[in-house]
């Protein structure tokens, strides 16, 4: 286990991060965003507010966790380098989960022992769950950076998600590849080992089927060979393949599909806005994910500019914006709240009310902590980016999917 105090207000914090990743030369940076106001805490000790961060920042997790830990550090660092809140700094305490649950585990108890006011991060539904038996017991609201299951927030009270949900985004894509795409017949490729991907293909099945679609075919990836699978998901002859998986599982499905000769369109959640992604030979691919970060935009170019800054490459993916988004988000509640104590802070996120994210705006209405946002359908031929669509689609109670539907062939 590793743990790392980030204070990101001194020089020193750099030289601890370095064997995590190259972070680039960290200039005091601003964005465009609005300031949070900086009202009074009821506290008057100096001591920093802690807040602790929980990231993969290496194994099958990292291409999404570690650019939303870095998105995390800067806000921090903007924060602090405007006065923090009231004049007392926010310092963000990580620790890398490995991309394992019995890590992640031990990284929530371990910041428990670091006396933080809240926790964030992970960007998948089984490393959150590993994370907040610890969380809840202690009473320590825990704000999820990117993992989308509608069912954490329903089935946790002190949970809250700063991103879509499934239901949201698998619903987004069944209806950009059905109604605006034309494609009516769908092979559907799942990971049956991650909670993530059973719930994401449960949502498009359902969808896609509403809508008149056929699912030729449906299979598991798990203990079968790619290049097995590949042949199965030709002769099935569909004009799409839906791949609910995480990023390294999607790469190397995707990669066989393709040495087989298989041309169709995938597509797939944010788990496939990865770089690993993003690469020639990858064919069509189209997957719903937080937002475009364009530079040229009036919501996202501040930060795409300031990221760049500071690590000295553009952001990798929505993930990055997303961990941007969950500390401010944060730190607004905590400043609300006029405390640091878990107690306050938590009706004080409930509350929270057209908060203005790189990734969208974030309300908490109706004792609901899922944010209704909109889905970004973004469409990639061997890696470069050749379009992208902003799609509406209703939030619906995760209990009304039947997950038995789903069977492996």
């Amino acid at each position: 286990m590793r743990l790392y105090e980030i204070r990101i207000a001194s020089v020193f914090v750099f030289i601890v991060l370095i064997h995590i990743a190259t972070f680039g030369t960290m200039a005091l940076a601003q964005t465009n965003q609005d300031p949070i106001s900086l009202e009074g805490l009821e506290e008057t000790s100096e001591q920093p507010i802690r807040i602790g961060a929980i990231y993969n920042l290496e194994g099958s997790q990292s291409p999404l966790d570690l650019p939303s830990a870095r998105g995390a550090q800067l806000a921090v660092q903007e924060i602090n380098s405007l006065g923090g809140i009231d004049g007392i700094n926010i310092e963000l305490i990580l620790c890398d989960g490995m991309s394992d649950t019995a890590k992640v585990g031990e990284c929530a108890r371990d910041l428990l022992a670091q006396n933080v006011s809240a926790m964030m991060g992970l960007s998948d539904t089984d490393m959150v769950l590993a994370a907040l038996s610890p969380a809840s017991e202690a009473g320590i609201p825990f704000v999820t950076s990117g993992a989308t299951s509608p069912r954490l927030a329903e089935e946790n009270e002190g949970l809250f998600l700063a991103c879509f949900s499934d239901d949201a985004q698998a619903r987004a894509g069944a209806e950009y590849a059905f109604e605006e795409m034309g494609l009516e017949t769908c092979t559907l490729l799942v990971d049956g080992n991650m909670e993530y991907a059973r719930l994401l293909a449960g949502y498009f099945k359902e969808r896609y089927l509403g809508l008149g679609g056929e699912i030729t075919m449906e299979a598991f990836l798990n203990d079968s060979d790619p290049s097995i699978l590949s042949r199965e998901a030709a002769n099935a002859d569909p004009e799409m393949i839906y791949l609910a998986a995480g990023p390294e599982e999607a790469k190397a499905m995707i990669e066989a599909m393709r040495r087989a000769e298989i041309e169709c369109p995938v597509y797939g959640g944010d788990s496939l806005d990865s770089l690993d992604l993003k690469q020639g030979g990858m064919g069509r691919i189209v997957f719903s994910t937080h937002v475009l970060l364009d530079e040229n935009s009036s919501r996202t170019g501040g930060f795409v500019r300031d990221y760049r800054a500071e690590y000295g490459y553009a952001p990798e993916n929505a993930f990055s914006a997303l961990g941007y988004d969950t500390v401010r988000l944060l730190a607004e509640a905590i400043d609300r709240s006029g405390s640091s104590n878990p107690e306050a802070i938590l009706p004080s996120l409930g509350n929270t009310s057209e908060f203005k994210g790189v990734t969208g705006d974030i309300n908490y209405q109706n004792g609901s902590r899922i944010p209704n946002k909109d889905v970004t359908m973004i469409s990639l031929i061997d890696g470069e980016i050749m379009g992208s669509e902003i799609v509406k689609s209703v939030t619906i109670p995760a209990s009304t999917i039947d997950m038995d539907s789903l069977n492996s062939t």
